[in-house]
């Protein structure tokens, strides 16, 4: 398997990123170009335009809410249990002072380097993308959605 860093770290969901998607995107453009050009039927083919973008729509939300609010869940928990093993202190006591963007971004960062970036991002405010290009051993997530 490929080593991740913070270049390659974006992961794609094939059949979602590149079927679903582009299948609507030409079934959309299909209904909008006769929409424009089938003068006696151009409502209809509005509408059908409309209809798939909002099917579209609803998809992507609908994939990105419950697979994220999962995977949020489960990221937070494995974060709580690092830093305790780790330091023998419980994250919560500083969690709230992180934003989760901070959090997510904190989650590769090796065992070495989790407790000391922790507080550095806690004392400089460091952004997420700050604390994913500070990492220097990056620990990959290959399991994300």
């Amino acid at each position: 398997m490929k080593t991740q860093n913070y270049e390659n770290h974006v992961r794609y969901y094939p059949p979602h990123h590149f079927v679903f998607y582009p299948v609507v995107l030409v079934l959309l453009g299909l209904s909008l170009y006769f929409a424009f050009t089938s003068e006696e039927q151009s409502l209809i083919w509005l509408f059908i335009a409309l209809l798939i973008g909002l099917i579209t729509w609803v998809a992507f939300m609908l994939r990105q809410h419950y697979a994220l609010g999962n995977q949020n869940r489960i990221v937070r928990l494995e974060m709580r249990f690092r830093y305790y093993v780790l330091t023998n202190q419980r994250l919560e006591t500083i969690e709230n002072q992180l934003s989760f963007g901070q959090l997510l971004a904190l989650r590769f960062a090796s065992d070495e380097e989790l407790p000391g970036l922790t507080q550095r991002a806690l004392a400089d405010q460091l952004s997420p993308d700050a604390i994913k290009k500070a990492i220097v051993n990056w620990t990959p997530d290959h399991m994300r959605v």
